[in-house]
């Protein structure tokens, strides 16, 4: 008898689905969907991700929120309409919903995937060094706030990585401006733009070519103290880089060799990060 009833329950269960399938009418289009059950609206939004069409599957998990905004499947469909809208690569929704979510459920199972997906909407759109950094700073707050309010979550690691990475990013703009001034011979502001790399960007995979861009700069204006201290810390820190064998070379064949010199932002690294001395 237990499983005819089991029988029983999933051909109800198909005939639901069947019904809300046939919601799309002809032509695709749409109509109301106020005599569907949250199940019955559920599933066939699952239905819809399965056969990839995130966009239809998150009009049907929004319905969920407008008719049945009390239920606990709404707290669920509204996480899943943000997931829809990502997949979709509909950003601002994603966004939108996955910040709804955070408002409405800060407390909520899925308040960490709900601030990991908002980060993923700013992150994932970083995939050209000249674009607006706009975003990148954007992605950066996202996904420390995700680091820092849910530790302890999957999603953590992920965040990390990510933060890293986009972190680089921003070096990696500065990088591309400060090698478009140099060829073109603007050396202080190339300069300052290195500079930025070294002091706050120090951690990237970029600070080395920062460092040595910053010794062919110096003695293009004739600052061969700047120039040997660059050197210096490259050499100290960088020693088997390329970059430092290129700076070395440049120095030495103007009758310089890489050491600290003078009282300049360099000079004050130096001593900061190579002899330890912070006071």
């Amino acid at each position: 008898m237990a499983k005819a009833g089991s029988i029983n329950r999933l051909g109800l269960s198909i005939v639901a689905l069947a019904m809300v399938a046939s919601c799309a009418g002809d032509g695709g289009q749409r109509v109301p969907l106020d005599n569907f059950s949250a199940e019955e609206i559920y599933q066939r939004g699952e239905y819809e991700l399965a056969n990839r069409q995130p966009d239809d599957a998150a009009y049907y998990f929004g319905e969920i929120e407008r008719l049945y905004p009390y239920s606990e499947l709404a707290k669920r469909a509204l996480i899943m309409q943000a997931f829809s809208y990502h997949k979709d690569r509909d950003y601002p929704n994603s966004r939108a919903s996955a910040q709804r979510y955070l408002d409405f459920f800060p407390s909520g199972e899925d308040a960490a995937y709900a601030q990991y997906l908002l980060a993923l909407s700013y992150y994932d759109q970083i995939d050209d060094v000249g674009r607006d950094q706009g975003l990148t700073f954007q992605a950066l707050q996202a996904l420390r706030a995700v680091i820092e309010n849910y530790p302890d979550s999957e999603y953590a690691t992920s965040a990390i990585l990510k933060f890293d990475l986009a972190f680089d990013h921003l070096a990696a703009k500065e990088m591309e401006i400060g090698r478009y001034y140099l060829k073109k011979g603007h050396y202080t502001a190339a300069i300052n733009r290195f500079r930025v790399v070294v002091e706050q960007f120090q951690t990237t995979s970029h600070t080395p070519e920062a460092l040595h861009r910053l010794v062919e700069s110096y003695l293009s204006l004739g600052l061969v103290d700047e120039a040997q201290t660059a050197g210096a810390i490259l050499g100290h820190n960088f020693r088997s880089s390329e970059y430092y064998e290129d700076s070395y070379a440049l120095l030495t064949g103007q009758g310089l060799k890489p050491e600290a010199r003078g009282d300049s932002w360099l000079a004050g690294i130096y001593r900061q990060v190579i002899r330890g001395e912070w006071l």
